[in-house]
């Protein structure tokens, strides 16, 4: 389930976008209750986009923002406390590790959902019902 962090150049401190990816995927193996889940924390992945400011926008203008976006199966994030809970805590951690500089109004979560049955690990292609099987299995 991969995790797509982007920030612009300088709202973490140098260092920092490692901490935030690790507890942002901590947290939503948490609000999942999945936490050290042995089939689902190996798929978490994903990757730390680091942008120049004249790269990152907001109302159409320059400015420091950052995004953090989930690609996960239609189950995840289904729940409306797990998608109210995440979503403040991801917002937390962003600025909590920003020294509390970066506004809360310029960071942003979003979760996009994979069609049933179009997710792959290792070549196949696996269901719902096989994602599930497989998190309940481990």
């Amino acid at each position: 389930m991969p995790l797509t962090l982007t920030l612009t150049e300088g709202v973490l401190p140098k260092g920092q976008e490692k901490v935030a990816f690790s507890r942002l995927s901590d947290a939503m193996l948490k609000w999942h209750g999945l936490a050290g889940n042995k089939a689902l924390t190996p798929n978490i992945v994903g990757s730390i986009h680091v942008l120049p400011k004249e790269h990152t926008y907001s109302g159409s203008k320059e400015a420091s923002v950052a995004f953090v976006e989930w690609k996960v199966p239609s189950f995840a994030f289904a729940s409306r406390d797990v998608q109210v809970g995440y979503i403040e805590e991801a917002t937390s951690i962003i600025h909590e590790l920003s020294g509390a500089r970066h506004p809360k109004e310029r960071i942003w979560v979003n979760v996009v959902h994979a069609v049933d049955g179009a997710w792959g690990i290792a070549g196949m292609a696996l269901t719902n019902a096989q994602l599930g099987e497989g998190a309940a299995s481990a």
